[in-house]
């Protein structure tokens, strides 16, 4: 089991979510490599997901693991304010 457990609701491939997908990856990668899932779902693909999550807004990443649970919707382009709100900071020490 891993320690941090990642949701990314995208939708569709764009520049934007390629993006945000290359700064979360790389921002885990850093603090917490080898410590992390990251599911990355297409809302377009699976409508029926985001109804049930609720996801609004897109991209949405879901931090699901460790409590507690958090969201963070669009450009996550501040990755050393993600980072902070991630709590990934103390994860590297």
């Amino acid at each position: 089991m891993k320690d941090y457990v990642f949701k990314l609701y995208i939708s569709g491939e764009d520049s934007i979510n390629n993006k945000t997908i290359t700064n979360l990856k790389g921002l885990c990668d850093t603090y917490i490599k080898n410590a992390y899932e990251l599911s990355i779902i297409d809302i377009d693909e699976f409508p029926e997901i985001a109804e049930k999550t609720k996801i609004i807004a897109v991209p949405t990443l879901v931090k699901e693991r460790p409590t507690p649970v958090q969201k963070f919707i669009g450009d996550i382009s501040e990755t050393d304010d993600l980072r902070l709100s991630l709590g990934l900071a103390a994860a590297q020490l």
